[in-house]
């Protein structure tokens, strides 16, 4: 949810005005589609990732405005807890070493950043949930000062009439409850984004919907939450239930819920963004005065303000974005279902493998969607997020297999021709890919690497025990030296 929202309050007729106007909106944008009113030359790619904040002894640092205020650069934002920061990268090129930049000024940025948080007590982690974060930090205090995350959670919690109650069982079982959306902002994520022609959109969502369960597994990092050891990438059953505004007997209704991996595979982007208009009723109907068929027919690009923000509520793992840049309209997918870290590089292979992934598969003549149902797509997603790099997924013409050996055997050489198609310099390819496949070869990630660390140290109280390991991966961190050569 990027967008500012001042009004802090609103009426039924405010909801009648704000669901037309997103109709409205959604025939202008079908419209967009038919007359191919799109930037589609030269695709660009970006990153965005998610940090914590933790003081010096590894519990988490409730300091983001301070962060902010000594950092002072505008690509590091707000995010919806007090122990959180964002960073937005600039758009790159793969081809002109796009991956590169992204590792050079990511760890430029988050270096300088790290040395002005330390001035005011704060230390920047890259890691999917604070492993530290106790069941006082789940309180309504702990929300970031914008307004808009204050009404965001008081419209989520309006919408579900009843407290949150979080329900996570792993190799121990967690269950709790929360009056605000407070556990949401325990999920930091990184997010890849592609930008796409509409007609080539289907294509790409598609292939990333269908990578979804391997990506997961081969770099999950969220193994901790409140101090039980649940899923490797506990975000993904947590970010759900956080957000989910349905009562058991919606849910019991089927309706859909906020956070969605989806339910089918899709023909084009415009599926994606009439399903949301569809199945959810606005959380925040703000209604701006710009009438987008009179932009439109003047020549101009609409905002489609009203279609943005209520796409920004609904969380889909890989999600439709419509922007636009110089005055041009463009789409992108972005993809949110991983945990940053451990280190940048293992960040940027990681990228690596998703971008090379998905335009190999969307450029392939028989799509991989066509070979496989959607629910084993998303049935592959949730085995992951338990086990990550220990999941058996199913896969076709292989059937069921450990993600890393399919990773090892099929997936890095479609990795590498993607990102040959991308035009991405070959030493390129060598360096990040090669960290996969020795991440891959290792049989480790963040989340495995974490939780044996904790386990050595059994003996220990367990928080004692997160904050020491915490404080170990945060330096290790700082190497730059992917996880697959930690000890």
């Amino acid at each position: 949810m990027g967008e500012e929202v001042d009004q802090q309050e609103f009426s039924r007729a405010d909801r009648t005005r704000h669901r037309e106007k997103v109709r409205r909106n959604l025939d202008v944008f079908a419209r967009m589609l038919r007359e191919a009113r799109f930037d589609t030359d030269d695709p660009m790619t970006g990153l965005e990732m998610e940090l914590n904040l933790i003081d010096d002894v590894g519990d988490p640092a409730l300091k983001n405005a301070e962060v902010l205020e000594a950092i002072a650069d505008p690509d590091f934002q707000t995010e919806l807890g007090q122990f959180n920061i964002e960073i937005n990268l600039a758009p790159a090129k793969l081809r002109d070493g796009g991956l590169t930049t992204f590792e050079e000024s990511l760890r430029r940025s988050l270096n300088d950043a790290e040395e002005k948080a330390a001035k005011v007590g704060a230390h920047q982690v890259m890691i999917g949930i604070l492993p530290t974060l106790a069941e006082g930090h789940m309180d309504p205090s702990s929300l970031s000062a914008n307004p808009r995350y204050k009404l965001l959670s008081e419209q989520i919690l309006a919408a579900r009439g009843e407290d949150i109650t979080i329900s996570i069982s792993g190799r121990e079982r967690l269950t709790t409850t929360a009056d605000s959306i407070v556990p949401e902002a325990a999920c930091t994520s990184t997010q890849f984004h592609v930008q796409t022609s509409p007609d080539q959109f289907a294509d790409y969502w598609n292939a990333a919907q269908a990578i979804a369960g391997v990506q997961l597994a081969v770099s999950a990092n969220s193994p901790f939450l409140l101090g039980k050891e649940l899923w490797r990438e506990t975000r993904i059953p947590l970010f759900e239930q956080a957000t989910d505004t349905r009562s058991e007997e919606l849910k019991a209704q089927g309706v859909r819920p906020r956070v969605w991996f989806g339910e089918r595979w899709i023909t084009s982007v415009f599926d994606l963004f009439e399903e949301n208009v569809r199945y959810f009723p606005a959380l925040l109907p703000v209604t701006d005065e710009e009438d987008p068929l009179e932009v439109l027919e003047s020549g101009g690009t609409p905002a489609l303000h009203e279609l943005r923000l209520h796409n920004g509520t609904i969380y889909r793992w890989n999600r439709p974005v419509y922007d636009i840049a110089d005055g041009m309209p463009h789409l992108r997918v972005e993809n949110r279902l991983l945990a940053a870290g451990p280190t940048v590089a293992d960040t940027i292979a990681n990228a690596a493998l998703w971008f090379g992934l998905i335009r190999f598969l969307a450029e392939s003549e028989r799509p991989l969607w066509s070979q496989m149902s959607f629910s084993a797509a998303e049935e592959n997603f949730q085995v992951a997020a338990q086990m990550g790099v220990d999941a058996q997924i199913y896969w076709p013409g292989i059937g069921q297999v450990r993600a890393t050996e399919l990773v090892l055997r099929r997936l890095l050489p479609m990795a590498r021709a993607g990102l040959d198609s991308w035009g991405v310099p070959a030493e390129e390819s060598d360096r990040y890919l090669g960290i996969i496949e020795q991440r891959c070869q290792a049989g480790t990630s963040g989340a495995a690497w974490f939780v044996e660390r904790v386990r050595e140290r059994g003996g220990e109280d367990r928080f004692d025990a997160l904050r020491a390991t915490l404080l170990e991966y945060r330096e290790r961190m700082h190497s730059n030296e992917p996880v697959h050569l930690w000890d």
